[in-house]
């Protein structure tokens, strides 16, 4: 990279804003074996956006209850913690989504692309023995953050972007890479380090496309996610699916790309959930 565009970048991941204090409270909760619901509530009741996200989630068409739930506490118990905590992240992301539409960013297309392969990545870690579920739903969750700081702080060069991947039928990460002269997953890497995540969340993150493409657990997982949502129609500006998986990939979830899609079962409840909380 060059002086400027490092400059250039610096500036922006510096601009985005803080991944929120209560999001974080609530992950660290959740990954706690002796957290309670009275624990998140606390939590949950001092951040009034999430607090009307998860009432407004609860009593949505897609859980049908015969009476409505006003309490933030019936809310975290018929919920679970997983659902809250994802929830809690979904609403993170959305409020650093940007709100420019000139700039073409399907905000409602990312987040579902994003929350699909998240929960995909989150059950392929069951087949690996070194990687936290938890930290493969964060990572497929931010795999595209990259590109939310491309069109929240350069919304002409992301606007052009686009402009190219459709004239030329081609994927939105070369677009991106050819007109902002970086790969967006490097720049989403930036980020999450700038929030203080975990270096394997960094590493993930930064590695997941072409030669930086690392033989981890962690990436194994999101990079097979991120194929599997492809497939599922899912996808969001990337590069075509793949029909077939690297061979470290394949060896380290034991399984091709037809054999992982298959172990998965029905995954209709996870995309309908997805699409209920990439509409909030």
């Amino acid at each position: 990279m060059t002086t400027e565009l490092t400059q250039r970048l610096a500036a922006a991941v510096e601009n985005m804003p803080a991944f929120p204090k209560s999001v974080q409270s609530i992950l660290a909760l959740t990954r706690n074996v002796d957290c309670s619901p009275k624990d998140l509530v606390q939590v949950i009741g001092k951040d009034p956006v999430i607090t009307v996200k998860v009432l407004r989630v609860v009593n949505s068409a897609y859980y049908n209850l015969s009476s409505q739930i006003t309490s933030v506490d019936h809310a975290v118990v018929f919920l679970g913690f997983n659902t809250i905590k994802n929830l809690a992240l979904s609403v993170a992301a959305l409020s650093m989504l940007p709100s420019n539409h000139l700039t073409g960013f399907d905000a409602q297309q990312y987040l579902l692309h994003s929350l699909v392969t998240a929960g995909i990545a989150k059950r392929l870690a069951q087949r690996v023995h070194d990687t936290d579920p938890n930290d493969c739903f964060i990572a497929g969750l931010l795999h595209d953050f990259g590109k939310v700081v491309v069109a929240q702080c350069m919304p002409a060069q992301y606007q052009r972007a686009v402009e190219i991947s459709l004239w030329r039928e081609s994927s939105l990460h070369s677009a991106l890479c050819e007109v902002v002269g970086i790969d967006h997953f490097a720049i989403g890497a930036m980020l999450v380090e700038r929030w203080r995540f975990a270096p394997q969340l960094i590493e993930t993150i930064g590695h997941l496309h072409g030669s930086n493409l690392k033989d981890t657990d962690m990436i194994a997982c999101v990079f097979a996610a991120n194929q599997i949502c492809k497939h599922l129609r899912c996808d969001f500006g990337g590069s075509p699916a793949l029909d077939e998986l690297p061979e470290a990939i394949c060896r380290r979830l034991d399984g091709t790309q037809e054999e992982l899609q298959e172990s998965l079962g029905d995954l209709t409840p996870m995309l309908e959930e997805a699409r209920l909380f990439s509409m909030l």
